[in-house]
């Protein structure tokens, strides 16, 4: 017994939303921004995004509920201005529609100590702009000894480890994605943990020169095309006009 075709056509229908909405679950990430250690009295801001941009925020120290978060489009923030040891702990945040939630973030330590440290250096091998497959260097330097450093990228909430013996860190063959504003920051071996302040930042442009190109090769292509059916036109014209002026001759 063969089904009607509106009811196959339906579960095929019902069949596709139900595969689109299992790929566009959300996903939701967590970040300081300014990322690192917070002196006291010092400002940061907890951010969550989401690539949905109709529901609500919610954000989480520990198990304690604080507040729904002010949202702007995709992305909902948290200031900490005047901090204090009472800011340390745990952080996560929860996206809702509905009053349902949908997804929670990954958990963010939010640490608030005196520097102690000399601020370091943050610089960048070749320089701060390269081009997409190249090779970076960055180098954290700092006057103290017996450090190791973190080095911390905007937006994300796990840092990179200088390596200890060069205070250095190697981006190899480096994508459009490792573009961003990096900074580091230092701290003592011993028990206890010492810190210094954010060093300076470094804004890092990866730049895809591959796309480049072919966008200017085929904006070439398209007006030499141009100029050719320009040229085309101006002969055909000039053709068309010779011909009417041996028509139009003197009759004898």
């Amino acid at each position: 017994m063969m089904l009607p075709v509106t009811r196959v056509l339906a579960f095929g229908a019902w069949l596709v939303a139900q595969s689109e909405a299992t790929l566009s679950a959300p996903t939701i990430s967590i970040f300081l921004k300014p990322p690192g250690v917070i002196p006291p009295g010092g400002s940061t801001t907890i951010c969550c995004i989401c690539e949905r941009g109709y529901g609500s925020f919610v954000l989480y120290k520990g198990s304690h509920r604080l507040r729904a978060l002010e949202q702007s489009g995709s992305m909902a923030e948290f200031s900490i201005s005047n901090a204090t040891y009472e800011d340390r702990g745990i952080y996560h945040c929860h996206y809702l529609e509905g009053g349902t939630v949908l997804a929670r973030s990954d958990e963010l330590e939010v640490s608030v100590e005196e520097p102690r440290l000399p601020r370091p250096h943050l610089s960048v091998l070749p320089g701060y702009e390269v081009s997409v497959g190249d090779d970076v260097m960055f180098h954290c330097t700092t006057t103290q000894p017996n450090t190791s450093c973190y080095l911390y990228l905007e937006g994300q909430i796990r840092a990179q480890l200088f390596s200890r013996e060069q205070g250095d860190y190697n981006l190899f063959h480096v994508q459009k994605g490792d573009s961003g504003r990096y900074s580091c920051q230092c701290y003592t071996m011993s028990a206890s943990r010492e810190w210094s302040a954010v060093s300076n930042t470094l804004d890092l442009v990866v730049r895809d020169y591959t796309l480049c190109n072919a966008v200017r090769l085929a904006l070439a292509a398209g007006l030499l095309l141009l100029l050719g059916l320009i040229t085309a036109e101006a002969a055909r014209s000039r053709g068309c006009g010779s011909q009417a002026g041996t028509a139009a001759g003197p009759l004898r």
